[in-house]
């Protein structure tokens, strides 16, 4: 009878599948944070590097190595949030998140909580979390508004430990939190049940095939938007268009450059029923929607071909 291996141990007696095992959780929480998974990779990356520069008997110190990691992950994100807002002043037309698709793996949150026992009510759901309506939402706040929200309502960390985190206050993280859930509830109105929004977005399909123009305003909110981002790399509307007949008109104007080699697909985008359009087998444009009651009320067309690479390396 042959035993078990034993585990495989960093030099710290730390077991290295603990270590890596946390690994699908702080990707989760950085590209919450970042909106981007590239930059969430890198700083996942980042805080692995910090592990690893510690000397072993400074690792073997660590008490609870997941709850240092997901510290030193969410600080890198804190500053790395701090310099975004300059960079994307910068950037060529809209900025969008990188939208994920639906194979992703790392999409669920910390799976208990702390010892905060705050009313279910005043917590994000994980699902609603990564939804490109909710990532966009993050984009008004402070960094320090979305790591107490992000930390605090999805991963249930309680303020006492973001309170580590960012180097405030308990009392000024459940403040900080509490804005942010303000300004997500201002701008959020009740989801439509997801077999509505898959309808919607299959009718929205259909119609912008057929270049049917009255069929797609049918299908927008009066006020609805349409917000594209290219990145500077591909063509794209610089600036959102508004009004659902200058939106159908845009799409339809948008559809006369395709070839027969370009497909719609449906897919689903950050948790929710969307559009993938390839050219042969490259995912050229994803589209995410925000459906209120029986109409489209935003469209989100990611074509930067850096934020495509989770849909085209498959």
């Amino acid at each position: 009878m042959t035993s078990d291996p034993a585990p495989r141990q960093d030099g710290s007696g730390t077991d290295l599948s603990v270590i890596m095992g946390e690994r699908r959780q702080l990707i989760s929480l950085a590209y919450r944070l970042l909106g981007s998974l590239a930059e969430a990779e890198d700083a996942v990356q980042e805080t692995y590097t910090r592990w690893y520069a510690m000397s072993p008997e400074q690792r073997a110190a660590i008490e609870s190595p997941g709850g240092w990691l997901t510290r030193v992950a969410s600080r890198i994100c804190l500053d790395l949030l701090g310099s975004a807002r300059a960079r994307r002043e910068r950037y060529v037309g809209e900025w969008i998140p990188e939208p994920v698709p639906d194979r992703t793996g790392w999409i669920s949150g910390r799976a208990t909580g702390g010892t905060d026992d705050a009313d279910p009510a005043d917590r994000v759901t994980l699902d609603e979390s990564i939804s490109m309506a909710f990532l966009v939402a993050l984009e008004a706040m402070t960094p320090a508004q979305r790591v107490a929200l992000i930390l605090h309502d999805v991963f249930r960390y309680s303020f006492a430990e973001i309170a580590e985190i960012t180097g405030r206050t308990p009392a000024a993280c459940r403040e900080l939190a509490s804005v942010a859930r303000r300004r997500i509830r201002a701008q959020r109105h009740p989801a439509a049940p997801t077999a509505a929004q898959a309808g919607l977005v299959r009718h929205f399909k259909h119609a912008w095939a057929a270049k049917d123009i009255d069929g797609l305003v049918r299908l927008l909110d009066p006020d609805a938007v349409f917000t594209a981002d290219g990145g500077g790399l591909v063509r794209a509307a610089l600036e959102p268009v508004a009004g659902r007949e200058r939106i159908a008109r845009y799409v339809v104007a948008i559809s006369g450059q395709l070839t027969d080699r370009v497909t719609m697909e449906e897919t689903t985008v950050n948790g929710q029923p969307g559009l993938a359009i390839r050219h042969d087998d490259i995912v050229i444009s994803v589209y995410a929607f925000d459906v209120v009651g029986d109409h489209i009320t935003h469209i989100w067309a990611v074509r930067n071909p850096d934020k495509l690479r989770p849909w085209t390396l498959g």
